[in-house]
């Protein structure tokens, strides 16, 4: 048996003597104590405060942290997987080595169930509103809906999502992160099945709205169960991996396979199919995933007035930029809403920091870990939302393309999102988990400036913003969630997700509403040719914003974690 993980800060004292060690270790010169390993021999301290450890059982080399404290990549005995390198400052020791089973899985292959299941709930957030925009026009025909009702059959949904993630995520961290993954499944099969019965576009507004209840309690729990399946960062980002995977292709898939199906069926059958989606979830979630520990679990009480607080910030947050776009940044509607989300948000920051049991503690957000991870994501879903609104509207509006040629203008980012989980792995392995949130980051703020430089001269510079937008997207999104992850207590992890997942969905609106704020300044009336340097102002405000959040990420996470 190998030694199992330990980690071992680079900075802590030497590793004591074994009691039947009767070599006494001399001090090195400066006062420095060697670091003994078995047998009595020592390995001195490293220049810059780092500490060797002892090397495996068996003669094998000990693992030696570089110069100023860094981490290794260890390989285990007997030629295991590489354990990656822990961040703050940390030595990573192997897992022991044992077979591979649902109750110690050193491999994909042995929670398989579990990650069908997780990966079917992403499958239906992403699918969900981009197989059902191809069919608004025909539902708006067949209820004579306004544009403002069209709109509201997919705001709902994502209002009432974004809106109750973080209080579904409280309570799942409280009664079963996945008993509400499961409730919120057989939720989110009736609300589907409801919809053969809509005669009229406000009861497909309301079958919306539960639609968005079962997503809020569905999830910010795929990422908190995927964390939890796996001891190590190594399996968990591999994990994450999949299960972002499967939910990207069924975002690019979605509205050619809903066109498809529109011309052979009605357009009930697009909210149908997540029928049987759910309940393959809810079958590989129930026989792949046991039951929570109750040790796991906290048992504080739920803040109410927390939580409606909570809420009510980020549905005004969510309205906001639908409203700026709308109405104008002249009218005064949009600019309530802002001043109510400011002071629901006020007072949902004092409900916090006074409650006895709030429903956020917010010295977790302060963690380096959290508060970085919250801002690249931020950052990278900002700027991927921009972007795709100003392409299409610059391919059509500014390049005279037509819709079906504007669509496939966007295929940089849609095969750049789909192939670049196989980048993933091998970076982290190469860098480690900090460092590539840092490098993707990077690159989306990059990707903005080079639309804002070059998207004026041609599509070369699009498609070339497009790709390095989407693939620092893709890695982001995936190593920022598991810092977060990682930077929480074990039983505050799924309101951990519901965080990441509310600061991806209202990053979205701003970073649509100030794309579509400053192309209406520049160009007001109808948005139908407006000149380039209009977007070129909005892409470099973008690009401003994107950056600010990269900045204050990467010199967060640079700040020790708490003991």
């Amino acid at each position: 048996m190998g030694p199992r993980i330990d980690r071992k800060s680079s900075e802590s004292s030497p590793v004591p003597p074994s009691p039947d060690d009767a070599s006494p270790v001399p001090p090195l010169p400066g006062g420095d104590s060697p670091a003994p390993l078995a047998g009595g021999s020592a390995v001195p301290p490293l220049r810059g405060g780092g500490s060797a450890i002892p090397g495996p059982p068996g003669g094998d080399s000990p693992v030696v942290p570089p110069s100023g404290g860094d981490s290794v990549i260890v390989h285990p005995p007997g030629g295991g997987s590489p354990v990656w390198p822990q961040e703050g400052g940390h030595s990573a020791v192997p897992h022991s080595p044992g077979g591979d089973s649902p109750n110690n899985p050193r491999s994909l292959r042995a929670v398989w169930p579990a990650l069908t299941g997780l990966s079917a709930v992403f499958l239906v957030e992403m699918l969900d509103n981009s197989i059902l925009n191809v069919a608004l026009p025909t539902i708006g025909r067949q209820f004579a809906a306004s544009a403002t009702t069209l709109q509201w059959v997919t705001g709902a949904y994502s209002v009432v999502f974004g809106g109750l993630m973080l209080a579904f995520g409280a309570l799942a961290d409280r009664v079963g992160r996945r008993k509400v993954m499961l409730t919120g499944l057989v939720l989110l099969g009736l609300a589907s099945l409801a919809t053969v019965a809509v005669t009229a576009a406000w009861q497909l507004i309301a079958v919306r709205a539960l639609m968005g209840v079962a997503a809020a309690m569905t999830t910010p729990g795929s990422l908190a169960l995927a964390f939890r399946l796996f001891p190590g960062d190594r399996l968990r980002v591999r994990a994450t991996t999949l299960i972002s995977t499967v939910g990207i292709v069924g975002l690019a898939v979605g509205p050619t396979a809903g066109g498809l199906v529109l011309a052979i069926a009605p357009w009930q059958v697009l909210l149908l199919v997540n029928v049987p989606i759910a309940a393959l979830a809810f079958v590989g979630i129930r026989a792949g995933i046991p039951a929570d520990d109750p040790g796991g679990l906290h048992r504080d009480p739920i803040d109410g007035i927390g939580a409606a607080l909570g809420t009510a910030t980020i549905v005004l947050a969510l309205l906001a930029p639908t409203f700026f776009v709308e109405a104008g940044a002249a009218a005064v509607l949009p600019w309530l809403t802002i001043a109510a989300a400011l002071i629901a948000g006020a007072g949902f920051v004092v409900r916090q920091r006074t409650a006895r049991y709030p429903l956020l503690d917010l010295h977790l957000i302060a963690r380096p870990l959290v508060s970085s991870g919250l801002a690249l994501k931020a950052a990278a879903t900002l700027a991927t939302a921009g972007l795709g609104y100003l392409v299409t509207l610059h391919l059509q509006f500014g390049l005279g393309w037509s819709p079906a040629e504007a669509a496939l203008g966007m295929l940089p980012q849609v095969v750049v999102l789909i192939a670049g989980g196989a980048v993933i792995t091998p970076l982290i392995t190469r860098v480690g988990l900090t460092k590539a949130a840092w490098l993707s980051a990077t690159a989306v703020v990059c990707g903005l400036a080079v639309y804002s430089a070059l998207g004026p001269f041609g599509y070369a510079g699009i498609a070339l913003a497009l790709a390095l937008v989407a693939a620092g997207m893709r890695v982001v999104g995936v190593v920022a969630g598991n810092n977060v992850m990682r930077g929480l207590p074990e039983n505050r992890t799924t309101i951990g997700a519901a965080l990441i997942d509310t600061a991806g969905e209202v990053t979205t609106g701003i970073g649509i509403a100030l794309s579509g704020t400053i192309l209406a300044a520049i160009a007001p009336g109808a948005l139908t040719a407006p000149p380039i340097l209009a977007f070129t102002y909005a892409g470099v405000a973008l690009t401003v914003l994107s950056a600010a959040l990269v900045g204050w990420g990467i010199l967060r996470s640079r700040r020790p974690e708490p003991s």
